[in-house]
């Protein structure tokens, strides 16, 4: 599925950044695109959001 959003200028550079560090740390030849590295993240942040798994469990 794909999903157009807006982000400020400084976010995106921020993704870039973010991109730049994650490359390097699992030893990535070149950093992610802003669009891709966005999937995991978010992936990562709904895997560990303690309040988000109480209310799924809920539903």
């Amino acid at each position: 599925m794909k999903l157009s959003i807006e982000l400020t200028g400084s976010l995106h550079r921020e993704l870039l950044v973010y991109a730049e560090v994650h490359a390097k740390a699992n030893g990535l030849a070149a950093p992610m695109a802003p669009e891709k590295i966005a999937v995991p993240m978010i992936e990562r942040f709904i895997a560990t959001d303690r309040g988000f798994a109480t209310e799924r469990r809920r539903r």
